[in-house]
């Protein structure tokens, strides 16, 4: 039996996969000493679009409970066009797990790069902060 596992597509791959969620440009107030941008602030951009696809799914304010399998591929520079994309891998009785990635369009360039991706899961709550189970249609769902 072979196992299946969602992480980065191939280094191949040319487009992203998903839904885009969010899309941003990298500023020089999100750089490291190095110039670089922190890699916390592209996991938060990504965490941001994900939490955006996971409330529209759970029709509900969902939260970040972990973050999985992340693949930090290529640097992010100021002036690049971030864009997150995100496809559903699974929906729980009361979390979603969401593949995010996160691609880049650089100045003079046409093609996005991928740069980093990975799984978020995030649990559907009510207005006191509580779990609650995710509704499909006026239904719950099975678990």
């Amino acid at each position: 039996m072979t196992e299946t596992h969602l992480h980065a597509p191939p280094n191949g791959e040319t487009e992203p996969r998903g839904d885009l969620c969010t899309r941003t440009i990298a500023m020089p107030a999100d750089t490291n000493a190095n110039g670089d941008i922190f890699g916390g602030w592209l996991l938060s951009q990504m965490d941001i679009g994900g939490g955006v696809f996971a409330s529209k799914i759970a029709k509900s304010r969902t939260v970040t409970v972990a973050i999985d399998a992340m693949n930090f591929r290529k640097a992010v520079y100021v002036g690049d066009l971030v864009s997150v994309h995100a496809t559903l891998v699974r929906v729980g009785r009361t979390s979603i797990t969401v593949h995010i990635e996160a691609w880049v369009l650089r100045r003079k360039e046409m093609q996005s790069i991928l740069v980093t991706d990975g799984n978020f899961t995030y649990v559907s709550i009510d207005e006191q902060g509580h779990p609650q189970v995710i509704q499909r249609d006026g239904m719950p769902i099975a678990t």
